[in-house]
């Protein structure tokens, strides 16, 4: 008897739920550290030298995700609000673009003579 009760029964499928904006968002900017590291470990590994004065430059793709993530969030949810949501974006992207310039300069000061 209970064979047959199971076999009535319509069994609940767990369909595909795809991550939320944010998520993904996130993982967008978790994607550039993880190449930005790989390009570091393989520059290691074929110069048996690591590379410094890398601080500014790695701050940008962070500045760059949060901006993004601020306005996403936004879109989706609605929250924080619209106002607060641009200021914030407009916040972060200018400090990368003001960041970029000193980034590149530490990046290059590694292959100077």
């Amino acid at each position: 008897m209970p064979d047959e009760k199971r076999a009535t029964e319509p069994k609940e499928e767990k369909g595909f739920t795809p991550a939320s904006p944010v998520k993904r968002t996130l993982a967008w900017t978790g994607l550039a550290y993880a190449l930005i590291l790989l390009a570091l470990t393989t520059y290691f590994f074929f110069t048996a030298k690591g590379l410094g004065n890398l601080g500014p430059l790695l701050a940008v793709p962070g500045l760059i995700g949060l901006g993004a993530t601020a306005l996403v969030s936004w879109k989706t949810t609605g929250k924080p609000g619209k106002r607060p949501s641009i200021a914030l974006a407009v916040l972060c992207w200018l400090l990368a673009l003001a960041t970029l310039p000193v980034g590149i300069a530490g990046l290059l000061s590694n292959f100077g003579g």
